[in-house]
This record gives structure tokens, C-alpha cells and sequence, in this order.
């Protein structure tokens, strides 16, 4: 699988680690269902990248698994943070919504479902640090128009459409600034339910 996933390289970057181009993620590292249901979801269409869709339209459920368990598995060490120049009242904007959520809007947590210290919950919840914020703001643009959907209820659909291009900007400057723990692994499953209903994790 080593030789095969060298064709993922010249985005992803050498073992699924990024590169400097802001619009790929980091793919090493999260949860095996998570990369697999993304890569079911660009074969069957819920995401839309014709590249993504190219490499793996023809390829099999048991490819996918052997290829998401492959990267899962790769745990290379992550750059620092990115500089991100915003005013303090719009990071602490951003910090809030992620720790704390709006409860008046039906917002929750990041925290909530993507674990206390964003490193993504098994089986299928990725972690949020690390990644450009150039990709994070493209993920909700997405999300909100919906050229990415998963199966329904689609979670994050409904928690884009709810927050602003302000409350975007400011989670995704905050996220993408963060420090990395060193231990990036995704928590074991939560004992109690998520606080809202996710087709791509169910309970």
C-alpha cells in the first residue's frame, strides 16, 4: 500500500502529512471510518473534487478500508501553527464558539463531538488541529452550499448553515492557530450521545 498511496503524495504530501498548499488536508493519522467514509463519499458523489473522484471511482469498498486504514495508521509529526493575523476580540470569538458553542442558536461545542482537545473521536470524527486555514474555511463553504454532504443527518450541513461568515472566520482563525498536542491520536468512543443526531456517526 506504501508504493500505491505514493499517487496521494503529490497533495496530501509525503505520508498523507500536507504541504504548504493551504486546500489539501492532513490525512495521516485520522480515523480509519472517517477517511473511508470520505472516500466512499467523493466515489458516490456527496463530495465534489474531480481529482478525488478520478482516483477513486473505479476502486473498491475493501481498497478504500485498506487505503483509510493505511493512512490512519501513519502518524508523522505535525509543522507548527500558522501565523494568523486577526484582532483579539475575533479570536476569542472563534475560541468560544469552539469550546463553548451558542446555545441560543442550537450550536454546539466543536468540543462536544470532536473531543476536549480536538484530536477527533473513533470511530468516525476527525481532529480539527493542524489543518490550513484556507482548507477549514473551504470545508464550511462547502458545507454550506452543498457540495459536501454526508448521509443524513447531516450534521455538520446543519452547523454551517447556522453560523455566519464572521463566526466562520473567526473559528477557523482560532482552530488553525492552535498548537498541536503531541499525542494527536483520536479519543475512544463517548459513553453518552452526542449532542446532535450525525449520519456519519451513529449512535
Amino acid at each position: 500500500m506504501a508504493q500505491r498511496a505514493l499517487a496521494c503524495a503529490a497533495c496530501h504530501g509525503e505520508e498523507g502529512r500536507a504541504t504548504r498548499e493551504g486546500f489539501f488536508p492532513r490525512i495521516a493519522g485520522k480515523p480509519a471510518a472517517y477517511l473511508y467514509n470520505q472516500l466512499v463519499n467523493f466515489r458516490e458523489g456527496r463530495r465534489q473534487y474531480p481529482m478525488m473522484t478520478y482516483m477513486v471511482a473505479h476502486l473498491s469498498d475493501a481498497y478504500l478500508e485498506e487505503m483509510a486504514g493505511y493512512f490512519s495508521n501513519l502518524h508523522p509529526p505535525y509543522p507548527p501553527p500558522q501565523a494568523v493575523a486577526v484582532p483579539a476580540a475575533t479570536a476569542e470569538r472563534g475560541r468560544r464558539l469552539v469550546v463553548n458553542g451558542d446555545a441560543s442558536r442550537n450550536i454546539p461545542a466543536c468540543t462536544a463531538c470532536h473531543g476536549t482537545r480536538l484530536t477527533g473521536m473513533l470511530p468516525a470524527i476527525p481532529g480539527l488541529l493542524g489543518l490550513p486555514r484556507d482548507y477549514l474555511n473551504a470545508q464550511f463553504g462547502a458545507w454550506k452550499s452543498g457540495s459536501r454532504r454526508a448521509h443524513a443527518p447531516d450534521c455538520m450541513a446543519d452547523i454551517s448553515r447556522q453560523l455566519t461568515p464572521e463566526d466562520v472566520g473567526a473559528i477557523t482563525a482560532w482552530l488553525s492557530s492552535q498548537p498541536v498536542p503531541a499525542d494527536m491520536r483520536p479519543v475512544p468512543a463517548a459513553t453518552a450521545k452526542l449532542p446532535i443526531a450525525c449520519g456519519s456517526h451513529p449512535q
